[in-house]
């Protein structure tokens, strides 16, 4: 065996014997019967050329008839740009899987708009608004009838729409758009939205504690006539000093007159009235004495009710401040979180919008007639080969026997037999 190996390998011709004939000599008779074969089925499919002509004619005329029966599909195409990916991205996505079930949650391996966009596509909401919108015929074959491809270098998104009707087709497409706009305007809830909806209902809350306290602080002006309590203390003392000062001034000089004249002097009794009238004004202004006929001397609070005035006025008048603060401070916060909702929404870009197609894209009628006659011819040739091998095969074969055995058992099963 090693020698004839060693033979092999160098070229030499194997000499042992093989039913006493050399090894060559049987490769050759054994290819010699195989091309007889060969030669054997063509003249078999040659005598039987009437019957796969007829089998070829029929297959042309089915795969024909069955080609125009099908009714003809047209396919509207649009192709998108998704825009670059902004920051929240990730928590929109994150969103979505959520929102948008399984068939979106899928679609989030890879942290990009594109494939955000896929996901949406493939939805069960973007497909049930469109059956909605559309008509409930679409069903289940909305799906079969769809197809979203993504360009993986360059990220472009194409949506291929099949439908009976043209028109129909590129509505349908136009359709994915719309719902694509839709569910990020509505759907999404990137962090800057929620920022947003927080800031903005916490505005409405900072706006009417605003208006709460100012009318308070009204209220308490308005009562207390504490219009500003530090200038109207700074001036009520002022006004008390100059008024202490002239009654100071006017005793002295009372005195001074009475040590010369009678009190029925007119002088005497002119500067008295002048003293009467000063103790009054401090009387009124020190809180003592005061009331309706004293308004022209009330127009600022009482000395005596200054410090407790003052201690509310501040903290009233700090309330107003710090809500005040506060509002100004969430304005400010709340356009700055609508100014970073609006750079995360992800806004499509359209590149080739969906259009009526003009010409049929199923059936290929070509392909389905050429394909019908070819297998109809190559079935007709199989069944001739396959034919005339069982009948040359022995009838005591056993194989022959269980294959008839077998037939036999399944005509008596189907009913259109008995």
């Amino acid at each position: 065996m090693n020698e004839a190996r060693e033979n092999s390998e160098r070229g030499v011709p194997d000499t042992s014997k093989a039913n006493g004939l050399p090894i060559e000599v049987t490769d050759e008779q054994a290819r010699a019967e195989a091309l007889e074969r060969r030669i054997a089925q063509i003249r078999l499919v040659w005598s039987k050329r009437r019957l796969l002509f007829c089998a070829t004619v029929c297959g042309f005329v089915l795969s024909t008839v069955t080609a125009f029966l099908i009714p003809n599909r047209y396919t509207s195409t649009a192709r998108l740009m998704p825009p670059e990916q902004p920051s929240g991205t990730s928590a929109i996505m994150a969103t979505f899987a959520g929102q948008l079930g399984p068939l979106a949650g899928n679609q989030f391996g890879s942290a990009t708009s594109g494939d955000l966009f896929v996901g949406i596509f493939d939805s069960d909401i973007v497909h049930e608004h469109l059956v909605q919108k559309f008509g409930e015929d679409l069903g289940n074959s909305l799906r079969r009838h769809t197809k979203i491809t993504k360009d993986a270098k360059s990220g472009i998104i194409t949506i291929e729409v099949s439908d009976r009707s043209p028109e129909r087709a590129a509505a349908l497409t136009q359709g994915y758009i719309d719902e694509l706009n839709w569910v990020v305007t509505h759907l999404s809830a990137s962090s800057a939205r929620r920022e947003r909806e927080f800031l903005d209902q916490r505005l409405v809350q900072a706006k009417a504690d605003l208006e709460a306290a100012e009318k308070q602080f009204s209220e308490f002006a308005s009562q207390k006539r504490a219009i500003n309590v530090p200038e109207q203390s700074r001036t009520t003392v002022a006004t008390a000093a100059t008024l202490q000062g002239q009654l100071i001034a006017s005793e002295v000089e009372l005195k001074g007159l009475s040590q010369i004249y009678s009190e029925n002097n007119n002088q005497v009794r002119s500067l008295q009235a002048r003293i009467n009238e000063l103790r009054n004004s401090l009387e009124t202004i020190a809180g003592a004495g005061a009331n309706e006929s004293t308004s022209a001397l009330q127009i600022s609070p009482s000395l005596r009710d200054l410090p407790l005035l003052g201690v509310n006025y501040a903290d009233l008048l700090r309330q107003v401040d710090l809500q005040e603060a506060v509002f100004e401070t969430l304005t400010k916060q709340d356009e700055a979180a609508k100014v970073e909702e609006a750079k995360e929404t992800l806004a499509v870009e359209v590149l080739d919008t969906p259009r009526i197609p003009k010409g049929k894209s199923f059936p290929p009628r070509l392909k389905i007639t050429f394909l019908g006659t070819l297998l109809a011819f190559m079935f007709a040739v199989i069944w001739v080969v396959v034919h005339a091998a069982w009948q040359e095969m022995d009838p005591s074969d056993p194989r022959k026997a269980l294959a008839t055995s077998i037939w036999s058992d399944v005509r008596h099963m189907m009913p259109w037999t008995r």
